[in-house]
């Protein structure tokens, strides 16, 4: 169970920054310690038999064990957690940002953080900044996280018939800090969100399938 240390994100206020709202409004929220079971999900190759440049399972240390970049990890269910952390004592008060994922997620790993910890997850990896030959799509699961202009198109996109615990968020890189988000809300019933082309990341838990519009 993740315990959140921390305010988690909700929708934005009226100055279009984020707000603080309650953990319970935000999936994956927060700082807080990992969950699930660490065989969930488990895998060192993708569905194209790659394999992956770090385990789904481990604590590793940035380096030596892991190179600084940024990771994707696909096709993950519920349990998958992951971790940066800045010492390797275990506690709270070592956690730079975390996150429970259901579906895709990206993490960038910096060359001063010490530790990377992963639990449940598919394998990770590290993807080039390169966008060259991507074939972004129109329309995408409203479970995972999703690089614009490579996995999904910048434009408007609609979630209908979202019911309560639909969060997404627009963010400018993949560290997951709270620096790292532009905007986001928590969503019941139709959502509507629009991704400019210098956005770096769209992150959605708990909705429908957004569509482009138009």
């Amino acid at each position: 169970m993740v315990v959140a240390i921390g305010a988690a994100v909700g929708g934005g206020g009226d100055d279009g920054k984020p707000t603080a709202s309650s953990s319970s409004d935000r999936a994956g929220a927060g700082k807080g310690t990992e969950k699930g079971d660490a065989k969930e999900g488990q895998g060192s190759k993708d569905k194209a038999g790659k394999k992956a440049d770090v385990s789904g399972n481990g604590t590793f240390q940035v380096g030596s064990d892991i190179k600084p970049g940024t990771y994707r990890s696909t096709g993950n269910k519920l349990g998958c957690y992951w971790e940066r952390a800045k010492d390797s004592s275990g506690g709270l008060d070592g956690i730079l940002a975390n996150d429970n994922v259901v579906g895709s997620s990206y993490v960038t790993v910096k060359a001063d953080d010490k530790i990377f910890k992963t639990r449940g997850c598919k394998g990770w990896h590290r993807v080039s900044e390169d966008k060259t030959g991507a074939a972004p799509q129109a329309q995408v699961s409203g479970n995972g996280m999703y690089r614009v202009g490579v996995d999904i198109a910048p434009g408007t996109y609609k979630a209908e018939g979202n019911k309560s615990g639909c969060y997404w968020e627009r963010d400018k890189d993949a560290l997951h800090e709270m620096d790292s988000i532009e905007a986001n809300e928590n969503v019941t019933g139709s959502g509507i969100v629009t991704l400019a082309p210098e956005d770096g990341y769209f992150k959605t838990n708990g909705c429908a399938d957004w569509k482009k519009a138009g």
